[in-house]
């Protein structure tokens, strides 16, 4: 049966924002300046005048809608009446709704399958897509500058007649005609007159014009050699020169990657509503057997993580797939009392959690918290399937065996966990149902003595990626689809001839390293016939850390900017102001800013301030040493946080939204590892206590480092050294022990440089005696000696301005802050692409 042709109906609104159209284009196969994939367009049915912003997840929509929602209604005075939309899952989700409806704006979905009801958007946003083909055509300016491109047109398109408007959507809206006088020619040369020149410099700069900026008068110019965008008030157009050029007839492939549709149809619904609950679908579990365990090859590292206990706790007594598990012959007929409350650790103790990388990264907000809201949300379907594959996984791995519950055994039940597994796209990769048991119900020495899971140092990963740069190894990732909780090693490597084979265990994440594709091949096959494997392809995104490569010039940069843009929408900071610092120079905590009275506590309770440093922590663990040493300090107040300490940490994250496009860099340096230790002298106002810093680098980028307030306290500024640099030389042994086990880098062999700029506390690491003066020193800080006499470290002056570790001890300029920042890896990637 065919449709039948499509007749246009409906009256045109006859005030401002009467109805607005809208829709979201996306994701675009080559991603814009800013990591873009997405842009949502809002259209005013009347005006025609257009809105236009870029996303990069298309999550952003109602963000997106709720920013354009505040500027047009205190522009006009109007307030929006209805919104007409397709039914993409952007628009139909629970908080899209329900803020429409709260207020007052009906929502118009076009039916399943009819885009024309949408036509006025769908018109829109290929008109534009078309302007900026001609457009970039006509240059040769990079494709990924697109978004500005885009954004041109859009202002373009309000400021000329159509033929739905007797003038122009502008004139309409802003009540007076357009000045034309400033348009340019988009991506025409100009010269720029730099801001600072040396007498003997030019004066001015040939750049590019791509754009009318928002936020200010004047143009976006784009910089040919550095490769960046600023904002300057004019120039010198060349625009006839370029016009007599002629096109370059270039063809932008600027298209949309297909991705599946998020539209829900009536059918579908009504087939949720009457869907058969889901432990009636599935087969029932036969008897299993005692497992079988499949002993991997000896790990070249062992480390072990102590889990910390959830910070929400929500109990699920008779979860459906219970029904799945057998029961065994005499079951318990009287099952243990438990309480349906839900139990919540104290704020204080979100800062381990949160640290939990494997909850943290993955978690979204939006995750079902239970079985029933995973079989009410609109991915049931999904939640369906991954529930489903993860107890077809355990019966292939035989996870456990039925037996009758002796007196004497206190079951502690199960539960499931979901997460949605996000891409390096910001798109959904995986839906992952896990069925965890309640293990929080047991008592350690009682219960058990001991528990893991087998987890990798974040800085084993980064240690292995800096020197998988420096070789161009091949980075593959895969995903365990039943996650590995029995096995206690992390890091396993593989030897044969020439090749160098290494795989790095992070719960359900695999990335395999190294130098021989088909060896490398054998390896994903035989993983995959041993468990349950996704294979992932080239590693691209793993624990919410992105990865990009430059393998012509052996760089490879990390970087945090999706999950940097969730913590900020978690704290309500996505608009806040942009700071260059994480802390600033003048400021000093302590007690003395906490709370004194009752109204401060009770307004300081509701501030989420254990669990903001617990978000940035992960940040600072994987890829930003540059605030490790402000988190140090605003860590230590998350028992009775006052108003001082919540602004520094509002300080951390503006300066994350201003530096979120940083990378942490590897490459283009030699494959030796180097060590700066620092100490900040009775810098802590409460105890008169020091502060100890240390950082590791390896090709070029940071592979450890810490900021942490010394245990003791020291009488002297080179006491204060020496202690910090005892434990930076103790890091040192481990860094060592570790890569050498690793084999490919021959110059571990040799002591590694720990260099400090305090000429006492190198003597006194020299000395192989105490004299007076060090003879109240604590023992174990006296370690470094013995450290220093086997070969394994060489301590060395630094002239302090030269120190590295000095931003991990004190509140730096940005000056020399930016410098130390450079010096351990921190870029931007166009000042290393």
């Amino acid at each position: 049966m065919t449709k039948s042709p499509f007749i246009g109906t409906g009256e045109r609104a006859s005030e401002l924002l009467g109805l607005v159209h809208t829709d979201v284009c996306g994701p675009m196969k080559i991603q814009a300046k800013g990591g873009y994939s997405y842009f949502i367009t809002f259209t005013d049915d009347m005006s025609r005048y257009g809105f236009l912003y870029l996303m990069k997840h298309k999550s952003e929509s109602f963000e997106m809608f709720k920013r354009f929602r505040s500027e047009v209604e205190k522009q006009t005075g109007n307030s929006i009446k209805v919104l007409r939309s397709d039914r993409g899952g952007e628009y139909l989700s629970e908080n899209f709704i329900d803020y429409l409806r709260e207020n007052g704006i009906l929502s118009q979905w076009t039916p399943p399958g009819t885009p024309q009801h949408n036509g006025v958007s769908e018109r829109r946003n290929r008109t534009l897509l078309d302007m900026v083909r001609s457009m970039m055509g006509f240059t040769d300016l990079p494709v990924n500058l697109w978004g500005y491109a885009l954004e041109a047109a859009a202002y373009l398109l309000n400021k000329i007649p159509t033929k739905t408007v007797s003038t122009t959507p502008y004139e309409i809206w802003k009540g007076r005609k357009p000045n034309l006088k400033h348009i340019k020619v988009w991506g025409c040369p100009a010269y720029v007159k730099k801001l600072q020149t040396d007498k003997l410099e030019a004066r001015s700069d040939k750049c590019r014009f791509i754009g009318y900026p928002k936020e200010t008068m004047g143009y976006y110019f784009y910089h040919p050699l550095d490769h960046k965008v600023f904002v300057a008030r004019g120039g010198t157009f060349l625009e006839r020169e370029f016009l007599a050029e002629g096109s370059h007839g270039k063809e932008i492939e600027l298209d949309e990657t297909q991705e599946e549709t998020n539209e829900t149809t009536a059918a579908q619904e009504h087939e949720m509503e009457f869907e058969q609950p889901f432990f009636d679908v599935l087969k029932s579990t036969q008897r299993l057997q005692s497992p079988t365990i499949v002993a991997p090859e000896p790990a070249i590292v062992q480390e072990q993580v102590n889990e910390p206990e959830p910070a929400v706790v929500q109990e699920q007594v008779n979860e459906p797939i219970l029904e799945q598990i057998q029961q065994p012959l005499n079951p318990i007929h009287e099952p243990l009392r438990r309480s349906s409350r839900a139990h919540r650790a104290p704020d204080r103790l979100n800062l381990m959690v949160q640290d939990d990388l494997s909850n943290e990264v993955h978690h979204n907000d939006d995750d079902p918290k239970n079985y029933e809201e995973a079989m009410q949300s609109l991915d049931r379907n999904k939640w369906q399937e991954a529930m489903e594959s993860e107890i077809e996984s355990m019966k292939i791995n035989k996870v456990w065996t039925l037996v009758e519950a002796s007196k004497d055994i206190k079951p502690i039940g199960c539960k499931w966990v979901y997460k949605k597994k996000i891409g390096a796209d910001g798109k959904v990769e995986t839906y992952k149902a896990r069925l965890v048991a309640k293990g929080y119900r047991q008592k350690e020495g009682i219960d058990y003595d001991e528990t893991f899971s087998p987890v990798a140092m974040l800085k084993s990963i980064r240690i292995l990626l800096a020197i998988a740069a420096y070789y161009d190894y091949e980075i593959w990732q895969m995903d365990v689809k039943t996650a590995f909780l029995n096995e206690e090693p992390c890091v396993y490597k593989r030897f044969s001839g020439s090749t160098i084979i290494f795989l790095v265990l992070y719960v359900d994440d695999i990335l395999l390293i190294g130098n021989d594709i088909p060896a490398m091949q054998g390896t994903k096959v035989w993983l995959s016939e041993q468990f349950s494997m996704k294979d992932l392809g080239e590693a691209a995104y793993i624990l919410g850390i992105k990865i990009y490569r430059d393998r012509s010039k052996r760089l490879l940069g990390l970087s945090q900017s999706m999950y940097i843009d969730t913590i900020l929408k978690r704290y309500n900071m996505e608009n806040s102001k942009r700071g260059y610092l994480p802390i600033g120079t003048g400021v000093t905590l302590s007690r003395e800013d906490c709370p004194k009275t009752p109204e401060e506590r009770e307004r300081m309770n509701r501030v989420p301030y254990a669990s903001a440093v617990g978000a940035i922590m992960y940040t600072m663990t994987c890829t930003r040493p540059d605030v490790a040493y402000a988190l140090s300090v605003a860590s230590r107040y998350q028992a009775n946080p006052g108003e001082e300490h919540w602004k520094v940490v509002k300080t951390i994250l503006k300066y994350l939204r201003r530096t979120k496009d940083q990378f942490l860099i590897y490459g283009e340096s030699e494959l030796k590892l180097k060590g700066y230790t620092d100490a900040s002298f009775a810098s802590d106002k409460d105890d008169s206590k020091s502060i100890s810093g240390y950082v590791f680098t390896l090709n070029g980028g940071a592979v450890s480092w810490k900021s942490s307030k010394q245990a003791t306290v020291a009488d002297s500024t080179t006491e204060a050294e020496y202690i910090a640099a005892s434990e930076a030389a103790k890091e040192a042994v481990w860094m060592k022990k570790f890569i050498s086990e690793l084999g490919v880098v021959p110059s571990i062999e040799e002591p590694i440089p720990l260099l400090c700029d305090n000429n006492g506390a190198i003597a006194q690491a020299k000395e192989p005696r105490s004299h007076q003066k060090s003879k109240h020193v604590l023992r174990r800080y006296h370690l470094i000696r013995e450290i220093i006499e086997r070969g394994d470290v060489k301590i060395e002056k630094i002239d302090g301005k030269e120190n590295a570790a000095d931003p991990f001890t004190k509140a730096l300029g940005i000056t020399q802050f930016d410098k130390h920042k450079w010096e351990v890896g921190m870029k931007y990637m166009t000042d290393w692409l």
